[in-house]
């Protein structure tokens, strides 16, 4: 099943299929170290949503959830 990030719930977790996005936002993502293949677990949302913090290669990371929208994960 695929997922978007910003729609999981805290403690799901995922391998990355696709990241989309335009230009910087992308490019900010993969940068990051957000790539395909890359396993990541939800470990805390905001109140409202936003922002989103995962665990990605051993590291946190926070991430807007305009750019969370943009990672597709399989569960």
């Amino acid at each position: 099943m695929i997922k978007l990030l910003s729609d999981f719930s805290i403690g799901e977790s995922g391998k990355i299929k696709t990241v989309t996005g335009e230009g910087k936002i992308r490019r900010r993502l993969l940068d990051m170290g957000v790539t395909p293949g890359a396993e990541l677990i939800m470990k805390k949302k905001a109140p409202l949503g936003d922002p989103v913090e995962i665990t990605i290669r051993g590291y946190e990371l926070t991430l807007r959830k305009s750019e969370a929208a943009c990672v597709a994960v399989e569960l």
